[in-house]
């Protein structure tokens, strides 16, 4: 009957130690099956559900009285990161940059003389 009982707390704390914490014989509590799946660092959020993306942003959305109803506002600095390839192209082929690394300095250089942060090249191309 020992042996059933020990046997069954390995299952138990192979399953889930969080309850007891019980450390081994060198004074360290394993993560059980229950603790690699649950949680912000589990392997459910961290692996499966979500992915990180190379191509994304974060902003907050708010009506434009000045939009029509199939249009949407995006904020210059999201809309130059995200769209900063189509952008480089853009200059590229209006021969207003030679290579892309001009394309790209032409794309953060700030217009002289605006406070607002709008950016010179991605300007021309955007309209």
């Amino acid at each position: 009957m020992c042996q059933d009982k020990l046997v069954q707390e390995a299952v138990d704390t192979l399953l889930d130690n969080g309850i007891r914490g019980q450390p081994d014989g060198h004074n360290k509590v394993y993560k059980s099956f229950s603790d690699v799946i649950e949680g912000k660092e589990g392997r459910f959020r961290e692996t499966l559900l979500g992915k990180r993306v190379d191509y994304s942003g974060r902003s907050v959305i708010v009506v434009g009285p000045s939009l029509s109803l199939h249009r949407c506002g995006l904020p210059r600095e999201i809309a130059i990161e995200l769209f900063q390839t189509f952008v480089i192209r853009g200059l590229i082929r209006q021969h207003l940059a030679s290579n892309i690394g001009v394309a790209k300095s032409k794309i953060r250089e700030k217009e002289p003389g605006n406070t607002s942060g709008s950016y010179a090249g991605a300007s021309c191309i955007a309209e």
